[in-house]
């Protein structure tokens, strides 16, 4: 009876207590808190805990902390994948809480994570899940699969559209190209050449634009969430459009001055008509005049007509007609 107490006391203190928690999720070059806190929010600033990635496959050293040394202060060991990226919450460490922080995460980053308390009583582990989501980006530093920019050509321009051609060449894994503004709103474009040799391609599409503007032509890898784009300036001829409008306008100013002479014309021959056919004349005008020169009530009278004042105050001529 005695021996399998001791027994059961031994193994309780070999097999440390495993809390699993749930995943964390991230996107790719966000920052990931990794949560690692004791239920009993036991002062650890004295402790020792310890941070793994993958413990049962290529175990990399993450963070430790160990009596205030951590890992670049005061302890060494860290794996490289981690160095200068992972901290700790150090005002928390008197609540029980080992959480760290991962900056700007990886998707390699990604992986089972245990946060271990060997020297408590019993030992206690935490294990969790960090997935990191990938983005698409300009992957040329990092992967050799990444494609270059691809290459932009003009092909054809004249006063209102241009013709942009837009090809890569060689590249794996499967490009896919689009055209888009500098709003970055898809353009309607057609592919004009694909072909595969030895697993490399080679792609050609082409747009037609009317408008002046920067234009991009995108290449995404989804193979390898690889993103990278070109661009050009479109200058398109607004020679058309200023012509018309220049032509509508002078054809107005023409119009309007013509106009002007007749009515003047019309006024000073009144002057030498008989009164009957003088108020006829008036009458006819007074449709024709501008607003201005009507009174509110919108009769025209004789001294209305304007021929200077010269002319108004000589007696009417006979004569009539």
């Amino acid at each position: 009876m005695c021996c399998n107490f001791i027994f059961l006391h031994v193994n309780k203190l070999i097999h440390p207590r495993v809390s699993v928690s749930g995943g964390v999720v991230v996107k790719e070059d966000s920052d990931a808190v990794l949560p690692c806190s004791l239920s009993t929010k036991e002062n650890i600033e004295t402790k020792l805990f310890d941070w793994k990635k993958d413990e049962n496959k290529d175990r990399k050293e993450v963070f430790m902390y160990n009596r205030g040394d951590y890992y670049a202060h005061g302890l060494s060991g860290q794996d490289k994948q981690f160095e200068g990226r992972v901290s700790h919450f150090n005002d928390e460490l008197k609540n029980g809480n080992a959480s760290i922080k991962i900056r700007k995460t990886k998707v390699a980053d990604s992986g089972v994570y245990t946060c271990e308390f060997p020297h408590l009583q019993p030992p206690q582990k935490f294990t969790i899940e960090l997935v990191v989501e990938p983005v698409f980006k300009d992957r040329s530093g990092e992967n050799p699969a990444a494609s270059p920019k691809p290459y932009i050509e003009t092909l054809h321009q004249t006063q209102d559209r241009a013709l942009l051609q837009c090809e890569v060449r060689g590249a794996s894994p499967e490009p896919k190209l689009e055209w888009q503004d500098s709003s970055g709103n898809l353009l309607h474009a057609e592919e004009t050449q694909r072909s595969i040799t030895g697993g490399k391609y080679d792609t050609t599409i082409q747009t037609n634009v009317t408008k002046s503007g920067e234009y991009h032509c995108v290449l995404k890898q989804e193979g390898i969430h690889h993103n990278i784009s070109a661009k050009t300036f479109v200058f398109i001829s607004e020679k058309v459009l200023i012509g018309w409008i220049g032509g509508l306008a002078v054809g107005l100013a023409v119009g309007l001055a013509v106009g002007a002479v007749v009515l003047a014309a019309l006024e000073a021959l009144t002057l030498r008509c008989s009164p009957a056919f003088r108020h006829k004349v008036i009458d006819f005008l007074s449709q024709l005049r501008p607003q201005r020169n009507k009174p509110q009530n919108g009769t025209v009278t004789e001294s209305m007509i304007t021929m200077g004042p010269d002319k108004r105050d000589e007696p009417e001529q006979n004569g009539y007609i």
